[in-house]
Order: structure tokens, then sequence, then C-alpha cells
């Protein structure tokens, strides 16, 4: 299987969405490709939106999808789905939502597993990142779901990170204990036509002014509080406004605390590259010589823990090399 990297720049549908299944499916020449757009990136401003299921952010997306190509943007999305426990594969409700989008050709459409990932961001999604990026989207907006400390990778990647919420889907006050409030750029209250939705929408405002969300943005920058009725549209002028103004904040001299989110991804993003090409070599050489089902069967025997047994394959690793 072959792409034309050529092909990749130019834009080419066909071509990108080939290359984003071989990066999906790890297909080993995906990683070459990949070494030749980078150097072609960095030009397209990615928008993370994240939040607890149920939210509305799938409606909020295909909302924001409307609002760039209105201006004649071009606009990528990667939908970030959970993976069937068993399958790996992304559910695709998302795509099912943005439908009205898949005979725009400004419009490129894609969902990704997290194939159990924390943090929702895989090297997998970084990679489709890359690629898009490469083929000259505009906007690239990318939906996760967070719900806890470890859901905040989304923040590394994008230039603007909006945290969805709604009324009835928990407390607000347990959610920023959680750690998802602390980075999010601009704060969405969708479905604010619910009950207590004044309330979640005044408790934000409060923490904002009080300067409980750390935000890992940038020193100066204050969240943005916004509410909205995605599926009536209402809001979406103002959330698109405060996306604007964060965009326009970001366009200054990037201050330190930006630099060092860049910084933070670009590490991130090795490391995940670095254990996942070690963990493959360690997978590949067990099974070759057929010891990780002899430890598999030791530990159902109670011959031994698996504790020991993972002690065991570093230490042999370690003798080996």
């Amino acid at each position: 299987m072959s792409v034309s990297i050529d092909k990749i720049l130019a834009g080419d549908v066909q071509a990108v969405s080939r290359l984003i299944r071989m990066i999906d499916d790890n297909h080993p020449a995906a990683v070459m490709i990949l070494k030749q757009l980078f150097p072609h990136t960095g030009r397209a401003v990615i928008i993370g939106l994240t939040g607890p299921p149920g939210a509305g952010k799938s409606t909020l997306t295909n909302q924001l999808i409307r609002s760039i190509r209105k201006q004649q943007k071009t606009v990528g999305v990667l939908a970030v789905d959970p993976s069937s426990p068993f399958t790996g594969g992304a559910i695709l409700g998302d795509r099912i939502r943005m439908q009205e989008h898949f005979n725009d050709e400004g419009v490129f459409i894609r969902s990704m597993a997290s194939r159990g990932e924390f943090g929702g961001i895989t090297s997998a999604t970084r990679g489709a990142l890359t690629v898009l990026d490469a083929m000259g989207k505009d906007y690239i907006l990318v939906e996760t779901v967070g719900v806890g400390q470890d859901e905040i990778d989304i923040a590394r990647v994008a230039n603007t990170t909006v945290i969805v919420l709604a009324p009835g889907l928990g407390d607000t006050i347990q959610t920023l204990k959680a750690g998802i409030l602390e980075v999010g750029d601009i704060l969405v209250v969708n479905k604010a036509d619910k009950p207590d939705a004044n309330v979640a929408i005044a408790e934000l405002k409060a923490m904002v002014a009080l300067g409980i969300s750390t935000n890992l943005g940038t020193e100066d920058w204050q969240p943005m509080v916004v509410s909205a009725i995605a599926n009536s549209s209402q809001g979406i002028s103002e959330l698109w406004s405060a996306i604007e103004t964060r965009l326009a904040y970001l366009s200054r001299e990037p201050s330190p605390h930006y630099k060092k989110r860049r910084f933070y991804f670009h590490k991130l993003e090795l490391v995940d590259l670095v254990k996942k090409q070690f963990m493959e070599n360690i997978l590949k050489d067990l099974n070759q010589k057929g010891r990780l089902d002899d430890y598999v069967n030791a530990i159902i025997k109670k011959e031994i823990d698996p504790y020991t047994a993972s002690e065991q394959i570093l230490a042999n690793l370690s003798k080996e090399s």
C-alpha cells in the first residue's frame, strides 16, 4: 500500500483517508510518510472540544463546522470515540450526527478509536492531526470525551480548548475537582434551557473570578464562560466570538506558559512514540518465543503472580540487551 505525498499536500481526500487508515492500522509505511509531512505542518488552527458524555459535544462541533464554512474556510474533524472493549474500533455516532457535511469538499470528518488509552489523544490521533494539517485544512476540530484528570491531553494539542458541560450531568464543583476545568480556555454550558443551567453558569463564572480554574494555557488568560443551546443554534455566535478572541490573543507573542504547553505536547508525543515502539518490540519478541503464553498459563495456575512475571520479563530484557 502506497500513498503519494504530493496528493496529500494537494488535499486529495482519497489519499488522506488511505493514509489515516494506515496510521490507525499501525502500517509500517505510515511512519515514513509522516516524517515527510511533518515539515509542512504548523499552519492549521486546532480547536479541542472535550467534556463528559451527554454534554452535546458532537452537536456543538456540528455547529462550529457551519460557522467555519460560512467564512469559506476549510475544516477537518477528528472525533475520538470510546473504543469497543472487544474490537478496539470506534463507535461512529459522531459521524452520524455530522452527516450533513459529508458531501462538502471543504470538510473532512474522521472518527478514531481511543483504543482504551487515557488522555483521549492516541498516537494515531496525533498522526491524523499531522495529515490534516499538511493537507491544508484551515481549522481542525478534535472532539474527545473528558471525564477526569487523565482526560487533558487535548489541551496539549489544541490552540484553544473548549470544555463542554451541561446541567444535570453532575455537580459542577465535582467536575472541577476531577480536574477537567483546569485545562479550559473557554467553558460552555450547553443545553442552557434546562433547569439549573443558570446555577451552573453562575458557579463557573464564580470559579473563574476566584481563580479556581488554573488553566494550562497562558499566564494572564481568563477562561471565558459561554452558554448555548446547540440544538437550536443559540449561543453559537457567542461561542465563535469567544474562540476568535482567544485566537487573537494567541496571535500576539506567545507567553512562556503557552510555549511550555507546546513543549509538553511534543515531549508527550515523543515519549508516547518511544513507549509504543518499545512495547511492540517486547511483545513481538515474547510472542515469537512463546514466552508470553507461558507466563499467562503460569499466572492462571497460580505458579507465579503477574507482578513477579512482569519483573522477570523486564529483567530478562535487560540481560539480553
